[in-house]
């Protein structure tokens, strides 16, 4: 155990916490500094390299030990109690180790319950108690299987899915790429990508893409969303006819909570409309085939088959990256992205050229396709480093 600048830390044994420390101690600092020359308030304080090495290294040991036969899922998040209203607060201070937090397990396992750690006087790591609500730009550290882990941080607008900055699972270590620098330099794809490739840059004010994405993975059942331009009937020549599953008139839900302005007195309701409506679109994607939304989010079918129309040339190949930084675009043939749910994703992108195709995996792999007009040919995009 070492002293330095009075803060009391441990050297970690999981070495890969210490590698990444000054990487996320960078990239919470710079997006907090950013937010306070911008005006905002109430912010997570900035974690240090050495909270960030002690949190990584006690929560990898913790996620590859059992309670009653079950491994644990926690979230930690690191800042002082009094920045949120009504947290669950420990009578007595709970050590940061990983035996602790394995105990602590089963009962902040459900999604959205993390806890919270902080520093005492004499600069102690411990665990205070549990919360629901985090500051702005606070540091979360997610379990998500055992060795496998995520460091992810609250958007400033406090809606939508967390931005992740970092995963790590086991040796591996992936830095999210926020820059967008791994895609080709395609001005178009970027825009079409935006929402997965640029955490720091969504300005939308629930991104639901990133949200139905999210839930599609998360039901396991694998499935198809295509996204067509609203007004357009074009996507219709890739769809085999009749529909079985057509909506009349098209599911609307989402594109009315989005038209809606938020305010003080409708924020919960108008958050937790929006994220039900997300769980039944996300939900019909379960069905086997693809479901059809616009780019306005209204759902005019379910469970369709695409087809190659007459007269379309079969896509061949599609360039593939990874919103990682180091990643290198890479051409391959389609096949080589999923099984047949990817191969019709591909074609209908490369016949609908002004669509976007959203596709997960039983696995929890997750490609979003789209057109790239700059290599003239589909852009297959790795995002499930953005959803976990």
């Amino acid at each position: 155990m070492k002293s330095e600048n009075s803060i009391t830390y441990r050297e970690p044994t999981y070495q890969a916490a210490r590698a990444v420390a000054p990487t996320v101690e960078d990239h919470f600092a710079h997006h907090i500094a950013a937010a306070r020359a911008r005006g905002e308030h109430d912010l997570a304080p900035q974690p240090d390299k050495f909270a960030i090495e002690a949190m990584i290294d006690a929560t990898f040991w913790a996620s590859l030990r059992r309670e009653e036969g079950n491994s644990p899922k926690i979230s930690l998040a690191f800042f002082p109690h009094q920045q949120v209203p009504q947290p669950l607060i420990f009578e007595r201070r709970l050590p940061l180790t990983p035996s602790v937090l394995t105990k602590l397990g089963p009962a902040v396992e459900r999604p959205g319950v993390h806890l919270g750690v902080w520093r005492d006087s004499a600069g102690e790591l411990h665990v205070w108690g549990a919360t629901r609500k985090v500051p702005s730009f606070c540091f979360v550290l997610e379990v998500i299987e055992p060795g496998l882990m995520v460091i992810k941080h609250r958007r400033m607008d406090g809606f939508g899915k967390f931005a992740n900055v970092i995963v790590l699972k086991g040796d591996q270590v992936k830095v999210v790429d926020e820059q967008g620098a791994s895609l080709p330099d395609c001005p178009e794809l970027l825009k079409a990508l935006l929402p997965f490739t640029s955490p720091g840059s969504w300005d939308h004010k629930f991104n639901l893409l990133v949200q139905l994405a999210a839930s599609m993975r998360a039901h396991g059942h694998g499935g198809s969303l295509l996204v067509v331009p609203a007004g357009s009937e074009a996507w219709r020549q890739s769809i085999v006819h009749p529909i079985l599953y057509s909506v009349t008139p098209p599911y609307s839900a989402l594109a009315e909570l989005m038209r809606q302005e938020i305010n003080d007195a409708n924020e919960n309701l108008l958050v937790a409309a929006v994220g039900r409506a997300v769980e039944t679109v996300a939900g019909l994607t379960a069905v086997d085939g693809a479901t059809v939304m616009t780019d306005q989010y209204e759902v005019h079918a379910f469970g369709a088959t695409i087809r190659r129309p007459e007269g379309s040339a079969q896509v061949e190949q599609v360039v593939t990256t990874e919103p990682i930084v180091g990643d290198n675009p890479v051409v391959v043939h389609p096949i080589q992205t999923g099984g047949t749910r990817h191969m019709s994703a591909a074609q209908f992108v490369h016949d609908q050229r002004d669509a976007l195709a959203l596709v997960a995996s039983q696995d929890g792999r997750f490609t979003v396709f789209a057109w790239s007009p700059c290599e003239q040919m589909v852009h297959a995009h790795r995002v499930d480093t953005l959803l976990l």
